[in-house]
C-alpha cells in the first residue's frame, strides 16, 4: 500500500525486453537510478511504487544506488511502462509502515487504465490539466473533489466530463518540482488508478441486490410485489 506522496524522482537506467538473468525472470525488466535516498532500507522482494505501479524489487547494488523490477505482461497491458526508455524521469514511493501519515490516500499500486494529457493551462502559479481516459468505464468512479493517482501522485479532482470521459486537476507550484506530471506536456499518457473506495461501494451494492434478488422474501423483492400490486390495481380501477 502507498500514499500517493512521491519520495523521489528516478532516472531509467536501462529498459530490458527480454531480460534472462536470474533477477529479470525471462521477461521485461527495468532498472532504475539515482535513487539512493528510498534504498537506504530496501530488501529483495520489496515493493516500490514506479509511476503508480506496485513493483517488486527484484536485485540491486551494494552501494543501494539502483534496482531492478519485473514488469509483467499483464501490468505492460495496463499501463504505460512499456512507452519508458532510458533517461526517462519515474515517480518513486516505497510502501508505507506503521508508522507513516497518511498524507495523500490510501493508493494500492493496482493502475487501472492509461489517460492522455489533453489540456495543460497555467492557473497563476498552479497548472490545470485534463486527461481523457482510454477505459472509458472508469469515469464513474471519479468524482468531483475526490482522489485520483496519476502515475502513483494522490491528487485531488477538480472538474469531470462524465459525456467526454474527461476529468481534470491543478498540480501547484511545490508538486510540480516533486513530480513528473509537470514534465509532461499534451498527447503524453499517464498511469490512473482511481480510488478503490468508490470501486469497493460498487461491488457492494452489486451483490447485495444480486442476493435480495434471488431471496423470494427479501425486502427488496416484497417491495417490488407491493409496487406491482399498486400499478395493477391502478389500472384495473381505471377501466
Amino acid at each position: 500500500m502507498f500514499t500517493g506522496l512521491i519520495e523521489t524522482i528516478g532516472t531509467v537506467l536501462e529498459y530490458t525486453t527480454l531480460d534472462t538473468s536470474s533477477s529479470g525472470g525471462n521477461g521485461v525488466s527495468l532498472t532504475i537510478g539515482n535513487c539512493s535516498e528510498i534504498l537506504t532500507d530496501v530488501h529483495l522482494g520489496d515493493s516500490i511504487s514506479t509511476n503508480g505501479v506496485c513493483l517488486t524489487v527484484t536485485e540491486f547494488d551494494e552501494g543501494k544506488t539502483f534496482f531492478k523490477v519485473g514488469i509483467a505482461p499483464e501490468t505492460l497491458r495496463r499501463t504505460n511502462l512499456g512507452d519508458l526508455k532510458t533517461g526517462d524521469g519515474v515517480n518513486l514511493e516505497r510502501a508505507v509502515t506503521s508508522d507513516v501519515r497518511l498524507g495523500g490516500h490510501v493508493v494500492q499500486g493496482h493502475v487501472d487504465t492509461i489517460a492522455t494529457i489533453v489540456g495543460r493551462v497555467p492557473d497563476g502559479n498552479a497548472i490545470t490539466f485534463t486527461f481523457k481516459l482510454r477505459d472509458v468505464e472508469f469515469i464513474s468512479y471519479i468524482v468531483h473533489k475526490g482522489f485520483i493517482a496519476i502515475d502513483g501522485t494522490s491528487l485531488t479532482i477538480t472538474n469531470v466530463d462524465y459525456d467526454k470521459a474527461e476529468f481534470s486537476i491543478m498540480l501547484i507550484s511545490y508538486s510540480q518540482e516533486k513530480v513528473i506530471l509537470s514534465r509532461k506536456s499534451i498527447g503524453d499518457s499517464v498511469n490512473i488508478e482511481v480510488d478503490l473506495t468508490g470501486k469497493l461501494i460498487e461491488k457492494q451494492i452489486e451483490v447485495n441486490l444480486n442476493n435480495q434478488i434471488k431471496n423470494n422474501d427479501s425486502v427488496l423483492n416484497k417491495l417490488i410485489e407491493k409496487l406491482v400490486e399498486k400499478k395493477v390495481n391502478e389500472l384495473l380501477s381505471k377501466k
